[in-house]
């Protein structure tokens, strides 16, 4: 099965932060990966824009050497490692006075896609989006990309979306979650929607509860300044896992088109109840012999930030009455994994009995890493000493079930991008889902800060805190074991 490539209009992409750690990481590979895949046009260009002082010659020799170290093994196409940093052009702008702009201006091509990335912090978004049109490089048809964070709280959040308001359509804005832009996390939709299998049973008649988690290995690492600001709340549930229960939990749209989806997932967001604390769990992790404690690596002693969280949510609609949401992430957990595991509720009545009769049905949703889908049923035991029952899985792991193809499966950047340039705001957030995230978010912060509570401390390399396997074992319920 060969995977088809569809070519996307002829484009202008300017990146500003075009030095940046993501742009070197993520942002130039991913780029390089489609034109080698025939998907970006010869005649698109990206131009780099940031405060160091380069020229075309200096930059792209500079993303020559991010592009081998990034690129995986399609860097070796030394043919067409040049032809694509040919494509690349570099301006020195001051992003916060007029220098290099008018050059910026000259570079941009009328009759094409014109897209704006800005990978930079939310305080330069202002100054940027300004001076866009102050020199009139953007018109009414251009694009605006920008990353995470939303802001901080709903306050700082309404103020970034009346920032950009300024200067920039709803329409023209794609706020990127790189969660969004992965297979699996698309196929959440095709699954449900595609298959009479499932949709039929995807409610509280036969659904018992659902379970997303997303763990970690690593630590806060060289983001410790950032993320002791902000936490696991702010950095992953806030937007992260929040897309993913939006995506598990929606109502179908009327047809697949961006406004459509997203007015369901914003359903989810509003119809999510306040969490009792009594639900919540957080943690830090400690030092070992080999690693450094959370509060070591965020250089803090006294910090009460988490590095783990683990609650349990209610939506209050129809189709989820009574069903309990598990959300976890962490930090230096035992095993790397994000997954949704839709665990199906009890026959009515077995045939079977004792420990015969105590098989669930649960549909695994493997996000990272060995991306795939397995349906866990139950079946008899071969060989013979009679009816003894066995949990088996119906695996489709993508790199098993569809070969060479999965070898292809593009990189969420990579996907994102070329949305942007086809103008596809599906897989991207809306101004007012950001912000009835935060809306959800801020009393569960403003609590913790409210009573004092303190972060509860858990071994590197275990499942997290002893209190958020109690969370579920109080429910009669487990997490289910992430294997890495």
């Amino acid at each position: 099965m060969v995977s088809r490539v569809i070519p996307v209009d002829n484009f202008d992409l300017v990146i500003f932060g075009g030095t940046g750690d993501l742009a070197r990481r993520k942002i130039l590979p991913g780029l390089f990966r489609r034109f080698l895949a025939g998907q970006m046009p010869a005649e698109s260009r990206v131009i780099a824009a940031a405060r160091s002082d380069f020229d075309d010659a200096g930059y792209r020799a500079e993303i020559e050497a991010a592009i081998q170290e990034f690129g995986g093994p399609e860097s070796k196409d030394k043919k067409g490692l040049e032809a694509f940093l040919g494509q690349l052009h570099y301006v020195a702008v001051d992003a916060t006075g007029d220098g290099g702009w008018d050059q910026l201006k000259s570079l941009m091509r009328d009759g094409v896609v014109k897209a704006f990335y800005f990978s930079v912090g939310p305080s330069l978004f202002g100054a940027l989006a300004e001076r866009l049109h102050k020199h009139k490089i953007a018109d009414r048809s251009s694009r605006l990309v920008v990353e995470k964070p939303f802001g901080r709280d709903l306050e700082t959040a309404k103020e970034l979306n009346a920032t950009l308001a300024e200067h920039f359509a709803e329409d023209q804005i794609y706020r990127i979650d790189h969660y969004l832009g992965k297979e699996t996390v698309q196929n959440l939709m095709a699954v449900r929607f595609a298959n009479v299998l499932f949709e039929p049973l995807w409610n509280s008649h036969y659904i018992d509860h659902i379970q997303i988690t997303v763990a970690e290995t690593v630590g806060v690492g060289g983001r410790g300044g950032y993320y002791d600001k902000s936490g696991a709340m702010r950095d992953m549930v806030q937007n992260h896992l929040m897309q993913l229960l939006c995506l598990i939990a929606m109502e179908a749209p009327n047809q697949f088109e961006a406004d459509a989806v997203r007015d369901e997932k914003l359903k989810v967001i509003r119809a999510l109840q306040p969490v009792d604390y009594h639900h919540i769990v957080r943690g830090q992790y400690d030092a070992t012999e080999s690693s450094p404690s959370y509060r070591e690596d965020v250089e803090n002693p006294r910090t009460h930030t988490e590095s783990f969280v683990a609650m349990k949510c209610h939506i209050a609609n129809w189709r989820w009455a009574g069903v309990p949401f598990y959300l976890r992430t962490g930090k230096r957990l035992k095993a790397r994994g994000s997954e949704i595991n839709v665990v199906f509720k009890d026959l009515g009545h077995s045939i079977f009995e004792g420990d015969e009769a105590r098989h669930r049905n649960v549909l695994t949703i493997r996000l990272q890493p060995n991306e795939g889908i397995d349906l866990q049923v139950t079946i008899k035991e071969p060989g013979p000493g009679g009816m003894r029952l066995i949990d088996v899985p119906l695996d489709m792991t993508f790199a098993q079930a569809l070969g060479d193809e999965a070898e292809d499966v593009t990189d969420a950047y990579e996907r994102l991008i070329m949305d942007v340039i086809r103008g596809n705001q599906t897989l991207f957030m809306r101004g007012d889902e950001v912000e009835a995230a935060w809306s959800w978010t801020d009393p569960i912060i403003e609590g913790w800060t409210a009573r004092g509570d303190v972060p509860k401390h858990y071994d590197t390399g275990s499942a997290g805190p002893e209190d958020s396997l109690m969370l579920m074992h109080r429910d009669g319920r487990r997490w289910r074991e992430i294997k890495g």
